[in-house]
């Protein structure tokens, strides 16, 4: 059961890692540092954004309109900090 824990810890520390690329990526491509026509970027930003916005998507409809300003990853890597703290303090050393 700790295996599973430490996966499910793992795969959340991995998709905070996701968040933030995404956010530096459309970063990028919003100030055109990077071409969003380039194939590489496309297919990686293509790769973040379908990986990031099923999660994303039902934040955004909660949070108030900010203008150009999306605050919805911040609030999802609190969420996962959150549950990886729930995990690491009071189930992880409950479970033999």
């Amino acid at each position: 059961m700790r295996a599973l824990l430490d996966v499910i810890l793992l795969v959340l520390e991995y998709y905070v890692y996701l968040l933030i690329a995404a956010a530096v990526l459309s970063w990028l491509v919003a100030f055109n540092v990077v071409n969003p026509y380039n194939k590489f970027v496309r297919s990686a930003g293509d790769f973040l954004y379908r990986i990031t916005e099923p999660v994303l998507a039902p934040i955004r409809s909660v949070l108030p309109n900010l203008g150009g300003l999306d605050l919805s990853p911040m609030v999802l890597i609190l969420i996962i900090y959150f549950i990886r703290l729930i995990i690491a303090y009071y189930i992880y050393p409950n479970v033999f």
